[in-house]
């Protein structure tokens, strides 16, 4: 006999089902979302009693830095906030942790599960590098996670497209995904990084600029690989980190990005740190410009985005954008790290303190939130952080109360900077989200632009990712700490603490591509890697747990 569990009696918050706090019953069986038996005289093995309480689908945090390499040299890096930071004690289920900006990997899980997300993915892993990421996934506890494979400034994809081979291109995507265990391909600073290891703080100006020695341009890339990703019909789009992160005027580049995909389906990432007006070096003229942005994402239905809101404190910047690691340390007098992957990617490191008194970093806030407030379809904005860079998951609470309270958004505006309110139109925006709105940008919106079927929402068939909170006047409070956080239809945490040692899966793509390619790849490897061509791919063996997520 199946054994059921039923939850009873709560505020049901489900949108991808169309359901906005009705009173409903939930039916879990085998870690999945089930209807309820068609037997009356069936009863549920256990019963949890959430009359009063708000019921939603687990978190999906769909962008942060969390595994990989440039996250451990992350910690490595910050030994002063270990020192200052509140440690996760160890109990008789959980093991020790460390915080900060920066959280050991057992720690994130921990906090993950405790705030009620049930999924995460880091943005940003080099293929060369994912068999360390594997391993780390295997030390964070709790949640289900997957990485995206940056590919913007990949050798081989740069020569496949300067060649006009768009074939080898997508079965080279397809090969490398497969390779790495990853879920999807990441754009970072296209071409960019490339110059970057080329000459000394190098770096290209914008879409257009040519990328020495292979000849193509950031457009070319974006163009391309989006293109190969629809071809090969993997679950998520090209995930873009843009061109001029963090420049005066790079709204521009954001928008000529967009205007790249030509019609095939794109995610521009931390979107918050490309929407800048203004011109380079003159913060007198540093303003926002979501505006014509987001006319242009709500008129294109094939480009989605998430914001990357800044949060006033301490903070560690790490990104596969090199030079950008180089610009931030210059800027803050920082100490910085940069790597190198061969042929692949790179990656920069600086520690970072946002002030609400800079007039650039309260800007930086204020064009985050005008993001969530300005992008009419909540489906297609998503919460996030862009963790650690813009501030931590943690954060998000504090976010979602500034977006439901408009009285208390205005109160903080009063806090920052003065020449905010005249250089962006925070002030003017009334907009407060509801509690289904919430919903969406914080687990079912980036469910369904990740292609995740079984996520996000609590339909029959769905996983058994719930998290239950208690309803508060402060939403900040209100989300800062569910009741209960359901995982695979386990009680994993009550009130953030952790009642059972769990692992969850790690999501992947196993794309089907021409394998007529591996004989160039194998070449290739030959003639130019340190690492021989068999001994690239990650196993299947070598994952924990895994679920090959469907294409197609």
């Amino acid at each position: 006999m199946p054994e059921y569990f039923k939850i009873s009696g709560g505020y049901v918050y489900d949108p991808a089902n169309n359901i906005d706090g009705q009173v409903k019953d939930l039916w879990i069986c085998d870690g999945k979302i089930v209807e309820p038996p068609s037997d009356p005289f069936i009863q549920p093995n256990r019963t949890l009693n959430a009359s009063g309480l708000v019921i939603m689908p687990g978190g999906v945090d769909m962008h942060c830095h969390i595994a990989g390499p440039k996250v451990n040299a992350a910690r490595k890096m910050r030994p002063e906030e270990k020192r200052r930071a509140e440690p996760v004690h160890r109990t008789s289920i959980t093991h020790s942790g460390t915080l900060g900006s920066v959280p050991s990997t057992f720690a994130t899980g921990y906090k993950y599960i405790g705030l009620g997300y049930t999924t995460a993915f880091d943005a940003a892993v080099p293929p060369l590098s994912a068999r360390h990421t594997h391993e780390e996934f295997g030390d964070t506890p709790c949640i289900d996670k997957g990485f995206y494979v940056l590919m913007g400034n990949n050798h081989y994809i740069m020569n496949a497209i300067h060649d006009e081979e768009p074939e080898r291109v997508k079965a080279f995507v397809g090969w490398l995904l497969g390779a790495a265990k990853g879920y999807a391909a990441k754009i970072v600073n296209p071409g960019g990084v490339e110059v970057w290891k080329q000459q000394q703080a190098g770096n290209v100006s914008g879409i257009d600029s040519v990328v020495d020695h292979f000849d193509v341009t950031p457009r070319q890339i974006i163009r391309e690989v989006s293109k190969a990703v629809d071809d090969l019909h993997l679950p998520h789009s090209s995930h873009i980190h843009c061109n001029n992160l963090g420049m005066p005027g790079n709204w521009q580049t954001t928008l000529g990005s967009m205007e790249a995909l030509e019609g095939h389906r794109g995610h521009i990432t931390h979107i918050q740190f490309h929407s800048y007006g203004g011109g380079e070096g003159d913060e007198n003229t540093f303003n926002s410009k979501v505006a014509p942005l987001a006319d242009y994402v709500n008129s294109h239905p094939n480009v989605t985005v998430d914001v990357g809101q800044v949060l006033f404190g301490e903070t560690t910047s790490m990104t596969g954008d090199g030079p950008l690691g180089y610009f931030l340390s210059n800027v803050y007098g920082t100490k910085w790290f940069s790597a190198d992957t061969e042929m692949e990617a790179g990656c920069g490191i600086a520690p970072i303190k946002y002030r609400n008194k800079s007039l650039v970093h309260a800007l930086q806030w204020a064009i985050g939130l005008e993001w969530y407030l300005m992008v009419e379809d909540p489906w297609r904005v998503v919460m996030s952080t862009d963790h650690p860079n813009g501030g931590s998951f943690l954060a998000y609470p504090q976010i979602i109360r500034l977006l439901m309270d408009r009285n208390y958004r205005h109160e903080i505006l009063k806090t920052v900077h003065p020449d905010v309110v005249n250089r962006s139109q925070l002030a003017d925006l009334d907009r407060e989200y509801t509690l289904g709105e919430i919903a969406v940008i914080t687990r079912a919106g980036p469910a369904r632009i990740l292609g995740l079927k079984h996520k996000g929402h609590l339909g029959p068939g769905a996983d058994a990712d719930i998290t239950i909170y208690t309803p508060h006047e402060n939403k900040e409070t209100m989300f800062e700490l569910p009741r209960y956080v359901i995982k695979s239809g386990i009680i994993l945490a009550e009130e953030g603490d952790v009642r059972h040692e769990f692992y969850g899966k790690t999501l992947h793509v196993a794309p089907e591509y021409d394998s007529g390619i591996e004989s160039s790849i194998s070449k290739w490897f030959e003639d130019f890697y340190s690492i021989r061509f068999r001994n690239y791919p990650v196993s299947d063996s070598y994952l924990h747990e895994s679920e090959n997520v469907t294409t197609g």
